[in-house]
Order: C-alpha cells, then structure tokens, then sequence
C-alpha cells in the first residue's frame, strides 16, 4: 500500500497543485477582465462596444481546447514573429483560459447589471448620489448578488476543465492518472483522480454556498 500511495497517489497530488494553481490564476484574472468587457459591451463608444462583442462571441462560439491548441502550438508557427509568441506550455495554459473565462463571466456580469431596476438609478440621483456612488454602493453590490450563482457554476466547470491541460502536455492531475494507468494496466488511479476533482468541486461548492448566505443577509 505504501508503495502505491508512493508511486500513483502522491504524483496525482502534486499533479492537483497544478490544477489549483491554474484555477486561481484563471478566476483571480479573468473576473475582473470580465467585469472590464462588460463595461466595454456597455460603453457608448460605439467601435469598443463592437470590439468587445466580436471579442465574445467568438471567444463563446469556439472551443476552449481549440483556443489552448492555438496559443501553445499554433502562435509560434506565425512567419515572422511566431519566436516571439512561444511561450511556456503552463503560461500558455493560463492565457488561453483566461481569455475564454473572461468572455463568460462578461456575459454573466452583464446579466446581473441588466437585473438592476432602473428605478435605483433614478432613486440614487434623487438622493444627490454621484455615478461613482451609484456604481459603487447600490449597482455593483446588486449585480454580484445576482450574478452569484453563476459565477459559481462557471467556477466549478473551471476546475473541471483544467483537465484539459492535458491535451497540450502540462503535467497535472489527469496526466498523472493517465500515466499510472497506462504503466499498471488498473483503472483504479482513474476513480481517485475523479475523487480528487470531486473533492475540490465541494469545497467550491460549499464556498459559494456561504458567500451567497453572507450576500443575502448584508
């Protein structure tokens, strides 16, 4: 048992490190970025409203693993400067879930600004509110309330799919498992790495489940 906690267990948890560390990467970036699109989506400059929409739609409209593919092995083909673009396999990682993440969690702050009456608009004025104070005190506390349970579900489908840092050779959880099972012919490492994803989606569940709580009660 201790030469299997050794040779299969204990990788698969320095392989879940990886895992963490990209999620905390990708969501502490790319909520704010997200919230940025959504200010850009709204903007009344008409050409960075459209850029921004373009910028979505596509980022939504195409594959997350088709975007990790082009960032880790297509950029530095580009003629000219594609030496310029090669970066390494995790920080490519990074950027391509950033980018993606960023385009959904515009949509879902979007949503939660739409949800917004805009009787507080007017009430805000009425009371001599600044847009600033607007903005600060009575919108963004009400958007995030609303916008909460789906910035928790897109988290937890973020940690599920940093399994595909796989696909471009980044040794985390699922290429650990996948080693051990090729090498002990046993489907065993592949129960414990679900395991370990499903222990990390309750912890992000149960997360949630207080910071929602804590926003009904403020």
């Amino acid at each position: 048992m201790a030469d299997y906690w050794s040779s299969v267990i204990l990788p698969m948890l320095d392989g879940a490190k990886m895992t963490i560390l990209l999620f905390f990467i990708a969501i502490i970036i790319s909520a704010p970025v997200g919230f940025l699109l959504t200010l850009a989506v709204n903007s009344k400059f008409k050409p960075l409203s459209w850029l921004a929409n373009i910028y979505i739609t596509i980022m939504r409209g195409t594959p997350l693993l088709l975007q990790l593919l082009i960032i880790c092995f297509g950029l530095p083909m580009i003629p000219g400067i594609g030496e310029y673009l090669t970066l390494d396999r995790f920080v490519a990682a990074c950027v391509g879930f950033i980018l993606n993440y960023a385009a959904y969690f515009a949509e879902i702050f979007r949503g939660g600004l739409l949800s917004v009456d805009k009787g507080q608009y007017e009430a805000a004025k009425v009371l001599g509110l600044t847009k600033s104070q607007t903005t600060r005190k009575i919108v963004l506390p009400q958007m995030f309330r609303v916008a909460l349970p789906s910035v928790a579900n897109e988290s937890i489908t973020l940690i599920k799919d940093t399994a595909l840092l796989y696909a471009v050779a980044v040794p985390e959880l699922l290429h650990f498992a996948e080693t051990a099972v090729n090498r002990d012919f046993s489907i065993v490492p592949y129960f414990i790495a679900g395991f370990i994803y499903l222990l990390m989606t309750i912890a992000l569940t149960v997360f949630f489940k207080w910071l929602e709580r804590r926003f009904k009660f403020e």
